[in-house]
């Protein structure tokens, strides 16, 4: 998924545990809908999450599917995590992944790598569904030069949570005395939470920054109800707890240390710095393939998503 300021969700007042309520808005990007979370007007970040998407739920005929073609990012990891459907990873550092519902993909783009993602011949054969969420999460400054980085765990990897009416998977870092396969490199926690009509889940109280993003049924906070399609920001310090409404819900928890430089985001590409934001847009738009910083991948280059003339001509917001 790409980044465009045009797709800013809305924050309306916030009251009681509250810091921020983020409401997305719903962008239909050929044939299903992509709400974006983050960044967002009042919070850039959650932690060190500065990106969030939740991709459907959709579901395509025969023949119908997702199509990411290649495109660069630099400064950040891309986190991949679906409840229906799958993609077809590819990168410039020779990766071919398939990844499941319950799986996670973690590529780390470091000082620059290329992928697609794509629905696969196989599945595009039948009806099919596409439903889960992508986040990106910016490297600390010492770590966004490093060199770009693959990882994929499978469902049976990830360490899961369990209580009366409670299963939360978690898919990076730490909590609830749990740790993650996943090598992260700043302190994060991000959890898949499913509860039962009625069931409370309380967030960790071992991260500053922790958010709450509803993707199905609804929940209670602090006397607050809110419904699917919701994210919701907490003051550091306060006890939350979240109680399913009568239908149950599904959660993703996230949050960690608030980082502590500030970060430009521009289309794909995230840095601490505007200079390389700008020497990541000329390479990309060269496609020199050969002996620039960005090669396609291996198996999918016969196209690429080009930056538009137009767009090339803005620039990182403060």
């Amino acid at each position: 998924m790409s980044w465009n300021p045009t797709q800013s969700p809305e924050c309306p007042s916030a009251a009681g545990a509250l810091e921020t309520l983020i409401v997305p808005r719903a962008r239909d990007i050929g044939g299903f809908d992509v709400r974006r979370a983050l960044p967002s007007p009042k919070r850039q970040m959650v932690g060190p999450f500065i990106f969030f998407d939740q991709m459907g739920p959709a579901e395509f005929i025969t023949d119908g599917g997702i199509d990411v073609r290649p495109h660069p990012h630099i400064g950040l990891g891309t986190v991949t995590y679906l409840y229906q459907g799958e993609f077809e990873h590819r990168d410039s550092i020779g990766t071919h992944q398939m990844i499941y519902p319950g799986e996670v993909n973690w590529m780390t783009a470091g000082r620059g790598v290329t992928h697609s993602e794509r629905t696969s011949e196989e599945t595009r054969a039948t009806r099919n569904k596409l439903f889960g969420i992508q986040t990106w999460i910016a490297l600390p400054e010492d770590k966004e030069d490093i060199a770009p980085d693959f990882e994929h765990h499978k469902e049976a990897a990830l360490p899961v949570i369990t209580d009366t009416g409670v299963t939360a998977r978690l898919i990076l870092g730490d909590a609830y005395g749990e740790t993650s396969p996943v090598t992260m490199h700043s302190e994060t926690f991000y959890a898949d939470v499913v509860l039962a009509a009625g069931a409370s889940f309380p967030l960790p109280d071992n991260h500053e920054d922790r958010g709450i993003y509803v993707t199905e049924g609804s929940i209670e906070v602090a006397g607050e109800t809110f419904p699917a399609g919701r994210m919701m920001v907490f003051r550091p310090g306060d006890s939350i707890s979240a109680k399913a409404g009568p239908q149950g819900a599904r959660l993703m928890v996230l949050g960690g240390a608030t980082m502590n430089e500030k970060r430009y985001i521009w289309w794909n590409f995230v840095s601490s710095s505007k200079d390389k934001i700008e020497e990541a847009k000329e390479a990309w738009m060269a496609a020199d393939w050969e002996n620039g910083p960005f090669q396609l991948p291996p198996g999918d280059d016969d196209e690429h998503i080009p930056i538009t003339p137009e767009y090339a001509r803005t620039t990182p917001k403060d």
